[in-house]
């Protein structure tokens, strides 16, 4: 049998291949410790990348409003400090709204917790005395409720044993990952050096991507590989700016009612619902669940009419707001929506939930493409099926 010279160079490329599998499985350890290494290096970088990412959706956007018509006409000025400006600007803001976040929530947070701690005290007598009145006094159940007890400087002692365990557990896995806080600085410190440079010089970086692309593989092949960053980019981008945008509506309905209604907690409530919010699917339930218990301590009727009002904004938020804000910038039917936030909460926490949704989203549509593509070179009309 004879074999060319590109049938051997696809042999030796699967022993090559093979043995290096092979290796990979008989030493696993010192691979995984390999890798390891490899990414305690480059994971600055990584986050450099990250930062860069989400900065960059604001800061385009500002770029082009500010200064898109001046860049049109050539202006110099606008060309040299449009990048900077809206770099700056965007900086800010995050900055402010850090701020305001802050002083916003911590105050009112701190009032609500020894508003808590008395509500729950006075609130616990009157759920014995409703308990003993529904189940007309029956014994065991008058034991039961005698033994509970509310010892509000217990529980100070038991949150701050609980909050010096959690931050000694943080400080244990920041020393593991990064050796000392200093070395956590100058990551965070290159990671951001490094995310002001990609942004200064994206275009020069998409520029020499594209080079490396065209220069390694065949053309078809580098084009299709362009198109799936293109297509990754622009889905993570609009998911991203949908789901900020369409937080931030929600918290400010939220905010905006209660106010009305003069329910208490009304900002600490908006803030919440918008952060929540940002958790795909299950993000405002948990708010709501937080929301609904702090009511419950001052007015459970006030609890009962914030389920409602959350029924009703959610429902508005769903049918009216969230098609128009995010609309098709997901593309993803909404069983694939559930799996995706499944599966990447599984993974990765609310983390793996907020990525899984474009990832999914841009698996989907290469499939459906190549789906339709093979339903075109057999001459199958798919449009036959419905």
């Amino acid at each position: 049998m004879d074999l060319n010279n590109l049938s051997m160079k696809k042999i030796r490329e699967l022993i090559v291949f093979t043995a290096f599998f092979v290796i990979a499985l008989w030493k696993f350890d010192i691979v995984i410790d390999v890798i390891k290494t490899i990414w305690d290096i480059l994971s600055p970088f990584a986050l450099g990348g990250a930062i860069a990412f989400v900065i960059n959706v604001p800061m385009s956007f500002l770029e082009k409003k500010l200064f898109g018509n001046a860049k049109e006409k050539g202006t110099k000025a606008a060309e040299k400090f449009a990048r900077p400006v809206s770099l700056l600007l965007t900086l800010t803001g995050i900055v402010v709204l850090l701020v305001l976040v802050m002083f916003g929530v911590i105050p009112q947070l701190t009032r609500t917790i020894g508003t808590l701690i008395t509500n729950i005290t006075a609130f616990i007598p009157q759920m014995q005395t409703w308990i003993l009145e529904f189940s007309h006094n029956n014994q065991e159940i008058v034991q039961l409720v005698n033994q509970i007890r509310f010892d509000p400087d217990q529980a100070v002692r038991w949150g701050m044993g609980l909050l010096g365990k959690g931050t000694g557990n943080v400080m244990n896995t920041t020393i593991l990952a990064v050796g000392s806080i200093v070395s956590g600085i100058t990551t965070f410190f290159i990671a951001f050096s490094f995310a002001c440079y990609i942004l200064f010089q994206k275009e020069k970086l998409r520029i020499q991507v594209r080079k490396v692309f065209f220069a390694f593989l065949p053309k078809e092949k580098a084009e299709a590989s362009l198109r799936i960053c293109s297509l990754t980019y622009r889905t993570f981008a609009n998911f991203l700016t949908g789901q900020c945008l369409e937080a931030v509506i929600l918290g400010s309905m939220f905010l905006l009612v209660l106010s009305i209604l003069k329910m208490p907690y009304a900002l600490l409530i908006g803030i919440l619902i918008a952060f929540t919010a940002l958790i795909p699917i299950f993000g405002a339930f948990i708010g709501c669940a937080t929301a609904t218990f702090l009511i419950f301590m001052v007015s459970p009727k006030q609890a009962v009419l914030f389920i409602l009002v959350f029924l009703v904004l959610q429902q508005l938020e769903g049918n009216l707001i969230y098609p128009h804000v995010v609309g098709g910038s997901v593309g993803l039917p909404s069983i694939w929506v559930l799996a995706a936030v499944t599966i990447g909460g599984n993974l990765m926490g609310i983390v793996g939930m907020l990525v899984f949704i474009p990832l999914t989203s841009v698996l989907y549509t290469l499939f459906r493409e190549y789906v339709y593509l093979r339903l075109k070179k057999r001459h199958i009309n798919w449009q036959n099926f419905s």
